[in-house]
């Protein structure tokens, strides 16, 4: 992250304009330091402390940052005005983050389809977990590369357990995951069949392949087996109560 050592804007709460919805500790409001052109860039503060994550959230928080952020972002993309809609976070120094205090970047664009350069297969791979309205695969034609996991919302009623198994999954990521030296991670959201989509990618420095030639590297399936095992676990531990 950079900019570590001066005030954070989001910290300063009492000078944050273009506002455009509180609820508790948690603020949407216009980006004041756009970085795209023909764009409407938002972004989530998604808590008054400035070292939170989701990982460290307790359970009631994390559901609520959920529910708040996934209502915004339907109201942009529900407002027809721009042609693809983004959401998504940065946690970590090789996220492509600038600034530590947690949030969200909600992006809307103007004449880009964000879909274009997706496609479903990015999103499939041997389901090894299904419960509570959700399914979790690691996909099996990653967009960048490596380990992605997949997390699908099949009922759109179940926001809370979709809430629940992401900070499941970012807390393997951060704590079990490559031994616990893995520090950063991307949260992207998406519409795919009309079902709301996370992907969670851990982060470390890009592979060379995908950088000169836009080739991702795969996992063997004996390390995706030994990673769907481990989460597996740990998913069935910290949502049998739901």
């Amino acid at each position: 992250m950079v900019n570590t050592n001066n005030a954070c804007p989001f910290c300063q709460r009492e000078t944050l304009a273009g506002i455009l919805a509180e609820e508790e500790d948690r603020i949407w409001l216009e980006n004041k330091y756009r970085t795209l052109d023909e764009t409407y860039q938002t972004v989530i503060i998604e808590a008054a402390e400035h070292d939170g994550d989701i990982s460290t959230y307790p359970r009631s928080k994390n559901r609520a940052i959920f529910n708040f952020a996934l209502k915004a972002w339907k109201t942009i993309i529900d407002s027809g005005k721009y042609k693809s809609v983004l959401m998504y976070k940065n946690f970590g120094p090789y996220s492509g983050g600038s600034l530590r205090h947690p949030h969200m970047q909600i992006v809307g664009l103007n004449k880009i389809d964000a879909y274009a350069n997706i496609r479903k297969q990015n999103f499939t791979g041997h389901m090894f977990y299904k419960d509570h309205g959700v399914k979790i695969n690691i996909s099996a034609y990653p967009i960048a590369g490596f380990t992605e996991f997949n997390i699908i919302l099949l009922d759109a009623e179940k926001i809370e357990p979709f809430a629940d198994i992401v900070q499941t999954v970012v807390n393997y990521i951060l704590n079990d995951y490559f031994k616990g030296r893995c520090t950063s991670y991307n949260l992207f959201f998406y519409y795919i069949n009309s079902q709301i989509v996370a992907k969670i990618v851990p982060r470390f420095v890009v592979s060379p392949y995908f950088m000169g030639y836009k080739i991702p590297q795969v996992n063997d399936s004996k390390r995706n087996t030994e990673i769907e095992k481990e989460l597996a676990t740990k998913l069935a531990h910290e949502n049998s109560a739901q």
